[in-house]
């Protein structure tokens, strides 16, 4: 088994309960308050984090602004997804906004250099049919 799997299934298992609990809990609350529910949830697993790491993070210029801006966007991504779960179905929802890796093949062939297969392109345009399918 490669080392990538396991830690691969948790996120699926971990990620569907993300978007699984927002529709429950934007029934009691609006979704800027979820929001901030949820970054103190992140808060604990944050500061757990930095324990077991004794409290000494690596500090690199290039990389801690990286983790900065990927913990914005995805907070920002979060509170969208918030409003978005709250108005509409968790199913459609989480399987329209789960389509996110579309942005991140975009992103790493232009700015990576990452090759695009044949059949990754045919995947990505039956993705794409998909967000129109679910939109209509």
């Amino acid at each position: 088994m490669k080392s990538w799997f396991v830690p691969a299934i948790l996120t699926l298992i971990f990620f569907g309960l993300w978007g699984f609990f927002p529709k429950i809990t934007t029934r009691y609350i609006e979704p800027k308050s979820a929001l901030v529910y949820e970054v103190a949830g992140g808060a604990l697993v944050g500061l757990s984090v930095l324990v077991w790491l004794s409290f000494k993070p690596q500090v690199h210029p290039v990389g801690t602004f990286l983790g900065v801006i990927t913990g914005i966007f995805g907070f920002v991504g979060a509170l969208f997804f918030l409003y978005a779960v709250s108005r509409g179905n968790a199913s459609i929802v989480v399987t329209l906004s789960a389509l996110y890796p579309l942005v991140v093949i975009l992103l790493s062939r232009i700015f990576l250099d990452e090759p695009i297969t044949l059949k990754q392109g045919i995947g990505i345009a039956l993705a794409l049919i998909s967000m129109v399918l679910f939109a209509i």
